[in-house]
């Protein structure tokens, strides 16, 4: 039985977009678990984030947009360019969420690793344009990855030693233009990329799932987080979602990590690494 005496104490960057609101769903189904302590966002969506901010009750807050912060009624707002990374520096946490949209992430991510703080990490932007300087700088286990290919490669890696692994498969849809011939592709429209057929995501990681150019940034973070050689890592085209990713061992068996298509899943996993959340999404009905 997990002892949960003891909250976790989240700070959460990026808390107004898709993984960012989902991360609060999670957090506010378990309040013996979790608790804020600190919220940050850029700042285009000024009205959510005070909605945020008034939920939580948290003292710790930061905004990227200077503009956005004079909207804010909270006595003590970071505020500017560099307001998110110092608020990491300041705010003491047990894990800290990254779902920040860029390389804007990437100083946040080094400044939660030089503190010692557990990074639940949605950005991949950080990790991509970081590369070493970020592997680096982290302690072995203290990035915990939030997409749900890493999630489950992370999960599957549980059942063998780093010798034993033989190769490790990501899953891919294949988006909605899966099927297209090359003369439909170019008459594609945007609302037609932002319909992505099983996730629901952020307009900028469904965008890039329409052209693949997300997955081609997996690849990399996969290589950088397991320390897996390119030539060792597969793609293959799920269209259903279900399986997340896989790892084949060198004895010839594969182990996969399957659930319906949400980020509550991995969002909670990290949050509570290396413990399970009970409830945390719905599992897959095998009758």
């Amino acid at each position: 039985m997990v002892d949960v005496s003891d909250k976790v104490r989240v700070l959460l960057l990026g808390s107004t977009g898709s993984i960012g609101t989902q991360a609060l769903e999670v957090i506010r189904a378990n309040p013996e678990r979790f608790e804020v302590v600190g919220l940050a966002s850029r700042g285009s969506q000024p009205d959510l984030f005070a909605q945020q901010i008034a939920a939580t009750g948290v003292q710790h807050v930061a905004v990227s947009e200077t503009a956005a912060a004079d909207r804010l009624d909270t006595p003590a707002v970071l505020s500017g360019p560099g307001a998110v990374t110092e608020l990491v520096r300041r705010c003491a946490a047990d894990v800290v969420l990254n779902a920040l949209v860029g390389s804007l992430g990437l100083d946040p991510t080094l400044a939660a690793l030089e503190a010692g703080t557990r990074l639940a990490l949605a950005n991949k932007e950080s990790l991509v344009a970081g590369g070493s300087l970020v592997t680096n700088a982290a302690a072995p286990g203290q990035i915990v990855p939030v997409d749900s290919e890493h999630s489950a490669l992370a999960q599957c890696l549980r059942g063998g030693s780093p010798e034993e692994v033989a190769r490790l498969v990501l899953t891919a849809s294949g988006g909605p233009f899966r099927g297209w011939s090359a003369d439909a592709l170019t008459d594609v429209t945007p609302e037609q990329a932002y319909a992505h057929p099983t996730w629901s995501m952020g307009p900028m990681n469904t965008l890039n799932s329409a052209t693949l150019v997300n997955k081609g940034l997996e690849l990399i973070e996969t290589h950088l987080l397991f320390g897996v050689d390119y030539d060792r890592i597969d793609v293959t085209v799920h269209p259903q979602s279900i399986v997340h990713s896989m790892v084949t061992f060198t004895d010839g068996s594969t182990l996969a990590q399957a659930s319906p298509p949400d980020m509550k899943l991995p969002i909670a996993l990290a949050l509570g690494w290396p413990d399970r959340v009970p409830g945390a999404a719905a599992a897959c009905d095998w009758t």
